[in-house]
């Protein structure tokens, strides 16, 4: 499902991302450790689309990627930073809208929304605004406007961060049910916790540096 072929990322004199390559097969959890600065956030913007590598290849179910292709942001769902969100819109309202956006059955989308709030300890906080939301709350929220949605690769960039034990492992639950149900993950993360309990392969940028 992903082939990295001596990709790196070259911003003026300075190596963001040393040449690497890994691959991964479709339902297999690939994390990326490293410690901060050895490429892991640029690695995954890569992946995404959002950012050019300088050298090297990637294709994502067997071709390139194009983040403006609508079939290649049908397949890869990432989450790199927080995504945006609008003071105007309650938790629930945002949700729903990623949902909407890309399917075409109300019920199936309200059925989806709901279900991932629910699934990450979300679902009594539907009518509050982002800013009501604690840094933990805000993080699993995150993470419910990216995995409501069809795709076949899901990128996440430290998705444990903010959490405390009992929501990282609700976080374990749902990466593991959606890798076991065919996606390709790819995690980049310093939680051994979260590695342990996910990883099918394993990257370290410490190591490619």
């Amino acid at each position: 499902m992903i082939e990295v072929d001596e990709v790196g990322v070259i911003a003026g004199d300075a190596t963001l991302l040393a040449p690497v390559s890994v691959t991964a097969r479709r339902g297999e959890a690939l994390i990326v450790r490293g410690r901060n600065g050895t490429g892991k956030s640029t690695l995954l913007r890569v992946l995404a689309g959002a950012r050019q590598a300088s050298s090297g290849s990637v294709r994502i179910g067997g071709a390139p990627v194009a983040a403006r292709d609508r079939r290649f942001r049908r397949r890869v769902a990432a989450m790199v930073g927080l995504p945006p969100m609008s003071p105007d819109l309650t938790v629930s309202d945002h949700v729903l809208l990623v949902a909407t956006t890309w399917l075409d059955d109300p019920h199936a989308s309200t059925e989806l929304a709901q279900g991932v709030l629910a699934e990450l300890g979300l679902g009594a906080l539907g009518t509050r605004f982002p800013h009501e939301l604690s840094s933990g709350q805000t993080q699993l929220f995150g993470l419910a406007l990216v995995m409501a949605r069809p795709f076949e690769v899901l990128i996440l960039d430290e998705p444990e961060q903010r959490l405390d034990p009992e929501h990282i492992g609700s976080v374990i639950d749902a990466l593991r049910a959606r890798r076991d149900g065919g996606a390709t993950l790819v995690v980049a993360t310093h939680s051994p916790v979260l590695a342990d309990a996910l990883a099918d392969r394993t990257l370290r940028l410490d190591a490619a540096a």
